[in-house]
């Protein structure tokens, strides 16, 4: 009998099973019917989620690791034999590999609804396979992502500079252990600046950030004295939680607890109330006291809107800390990304196929995604076959070859790249809006003419 408190992590051989199960049963089936020639299967949105404009993609690398180690152990091999897969398949998948190859728009681009962000080519049962592990991994993290960069956004006023001063406090309410982890790397993706992760800034080389919990504070007679107490122990983070009961009185407990220890005070978070009264005056105090380096941090179910609109006002803020809205999109919980089979070479030769279904139809053929500036900012997307020329950057670019990457990127390129294609955005979706006109994408010709 299984375990009902495991906790749910997988090893490397269960992710195999990580997989819908017709996934299988349709890989069976190939198997069975000698079906195994090339396809190219794409994976992209079909529509915008509610409440956003554009999408950053993320969640690539991770998902080529994946792809590159998934193996099907024995006893994942076994459990398919108790549920009436066959020998010989199963024998099949004994010795599975992926052997194709993977094009991507990279990590940290930009990207619109309908455009691939990923085009898979290989043996039709490899790449059916890999269907559910890629939209799992895929969709999750450019929901992440693109809710961070939209905050990084807000708290620069509308320029992307700002990250550094975006802090992902958000693993307490994230969907459990994986998501903890993928969300604190798809923020960093966006551009913020560290993570109240450990495990996460261990793992991805972040910058760990923490101050104190009102636990704390509270668990001292006086809160001059947890103050005092924890600018002694840490006293190269000393970051003080000034609202566990007065928030201006906790600054300027703060400040005595500083002089009185003679260790500088680095900053003051404000976790509740009225963020823009009592920065303000949180601010003057400090400034007051001659401590004007100090720096404001606030948090307390912070999301792009409201920091868009303190920073308009010009509240005095530093850092923000943001958790559940970052951590869960809250507003927008759910990128429907899909994976669509585009041709395949059945014959000998390749054929485009297409899904014709009202509201679900697709388009024929492997495609490329090409993108034209003007002056810096983006000006419009073309979605195209893979093999026309229609002007503009193309944006999917090789990942895999022969089932190996080769174009592994280091998380401080992708930041980069982030950053530059915030950058272009035009100025009317900067903003965290949604009544804007849409950025224009548009399918080619010959795309339009193939389907009618």
């Amino acid at each position: 009998m299984a375990d009902p408190n495991d906790p749910g992590l997988l090893t490397p051989a269960e992710t195999s099973l990580l997989t819908d199960q017709y996934e299988l049963a349709m890989a069976a089936s190939y198997f069975r019917r000698d079906m195994n020639e090339p396809a190219i299967f794409e994976l992209f949105a079909r529509k915008l989620p509610p409440h956003r404009t554009w999408l950053l993609a993320a969640g690539l690398g991770p998902a080529l690791r994946l792809v590159r180690d998934l193996r099907f152990g024995e006893s994942e091999l076994a459990y398919l034999g108790s549920i009436g897969f066959r020998a010989d398949f199963l024998e099949y998948l004994s010795g599975f590999r992926f052997s194709g190859d993977i094009h991507a728009i990279p990590e940290g681009t930009v990207c619109f609804a309908n455009e691939p962000l990923l085009r898979v080519t290989g043996p039709r049962i490899e790449a059916q396979i890999l269907e559910t592990l890629l939209l799992n991994q895929i969709n999750f993290q450019t929901m992440v992502a693109t809710k961070a960069a939209r905050v990084v956004l807000a708290a620069g006023g509308g320029e992307p500079g700002a990250g550094d001063s975006v802090i992902d406090f958000s693993p307490r309410r994230d969907h459990g252990i994986d998501a903890a982890m993928k969300v604190a790397r798809s923020a960093a993706v966006a551009g913020c600046g560290g993570t109240s992760n450990v495990a996460a800034a261990m793992r991805y080389g972040l910058r760990p950030v923490g101050t104190m919990a009102h636990s704390y504070v509270m668990s001292f007679e006086h809160e001059r004295e947890a103050y005092r107490a924890f600018m002694e122990d840490f006293p190269d983070n000393t970051v003080i939680l000034v609202d566990t009961y007065d928030t201006l009185e906790g600054v300027r407990h703060a400040i005595a607890a500083s002089r009185e220890t003679g260790i500088a005070l680095l900053g003051v978070r404000l976790d509740s109330g009225d963020l823009l009264k009592l920065s303000r005056e949180a601010r003057r105090i400090l400034d007051e006291a001659g401590m004007a380096p100090t720096r404001i941090v606030a948090s307390g179910d912070l999301q792009e809107h409201r920091i868009a609109e303190l920073v308009e006002a010009g509240a005095p803020i530093d850092l923000w800390g943001v958790g559940t809205e970052l951590g869960t999109s809250r507003d927008s919980p759910v990128v429907n990304g899909v994976y669509k089979l585009v041709a395949d070479r059945g014959g000998g030769e390749w054929r485009g196929v297409w899904k014709r279904s009202p509201d679900k139809a697709t388009h024929p053929g492997s495609k490329q995604v090409f993108r034209t500036y003007a002056e810096g900012t983006m000006n419009g997307d073309v979605i195209a076959a893979e093999d026309e020329q229609p002007g503009g950057e193309p944006l999917l670019v090789e990942a895999m070859r022969d089932g190996e990457i080769v174009n592994e990127e280091p998380l401080e390129r992708i930041r980069e790249r982030t950053a530059s294609q915030l950058a272009a955005l035009p100025p009317e979706l900067r903003p965290p809006e949604d009544d804007v006109d849409p950025y224009p994408v548009e399918y080619s010709a010959r795309l339009r003419d193939a389907v009618g």
